[in-house]
């Protein structure tokens, strides 16, 4: 996109603002929007020293009324399945500047080669999302809300909208990253479908289950983080 610091982000579905964050420099403006009221002061806290990034508590169906203006640059981290796509999408089409860009990014590890890592065990992602589903449901959970799952893919459902084609990149995972319980405790706990609000009086329980479970599978308290590639799919408005 050529980045140069000038133009301004929008990062729908923030969360504790952990993109918005690294790109801040990127941008003379950035604006991180999130539903979750909780989420957005764990944002605001991490990123006391940015006098450049402005939080707002919105869903994404929200966006055409909140009078947010133009931006370079448009992202959806980890965010854009809880939404209404195509609704969402044209909204975002709207506030792009000629030859803005979307970009929907997430983990990918499905079909991807898997690197070899450190010699500590991988993090127990199924038995931890079995354990939050025995505290709050079967159901996921979208902050407040829950999630609908989708029948078809992201850009099925961008093909259907004025962005029309989109683009796919991949940037290879770090196969570095070593967690320490604490540290995979607290990356589920940023997530919006397990943020502690959400358990109530019941997080402290689950916060001991959660390290029962952990520390039983690896005796040093380390895990290996493979957090996949990163999938960039790209959607731009025509200049």
């Amino acid at each position: 996109m050529g980045l140069d610091g000038l133009g301004r982000l929008l990062d729908v579905g923030c969360g504790p603002g952990t993109l918005t964050i690294a790109l801040v420099d990127r941008f003379q403006e950035s604006v991180g929007l999130d539903p979750d009221a909780e989420m957005l002061a764990a944002a605001a806290d991490r990123a006391i020293a940015a006098n450049n990034i402005r939080w707002i508590q919105a869903l994404a169906e929200d966006i055409p009324v909140l009078g947010l203006g133009k931006f370079r640059l448009v992202t959806f981290g980890q965010s854009f399945h809880w939404t209404e796509r195509e609704l969402v999408a044209e909204a975002v089409f709207e506030i792009l500047e000629p030859g803005g860009v979307l970009a929907l990014i997430s983990h990918a590890h499905e079909d991807r080669p898997q690197p070899a890592g450190p010699e500590f065990p991988p993090i127990p992602h199924d038995a931890i999302r079995a354990l939050i589903d025995r505290y709050l449901g079967p159901r996921r959970r979208a902050g407040q809300g829950y999630a609908s799952p989708h029948a078809d893919r992201y850009e099925d459902a961008l093909a259907r909208t004025r962005f029309g084609r989109t683009r796919r990149i991949f940037c290879a995972g770090r196969a570095d990253i070593v967690q320490d319980l604490d540290g995979v405790l607290a990356s589920y706990l940023s997530m919006s479908f397990a943020a502690p609000h959400l358990f109530g009086e019941q997080l402290q329980a689950f916060d001991a289950d959660f390290r029962a479970e952990l520390a039983a599978l690896s005796p040093s308290g380390l895990f290996w983080d493979w957090p996949g590639d990163t999938e960039i799919l790209l959607a731009r408005r025509p200049r």
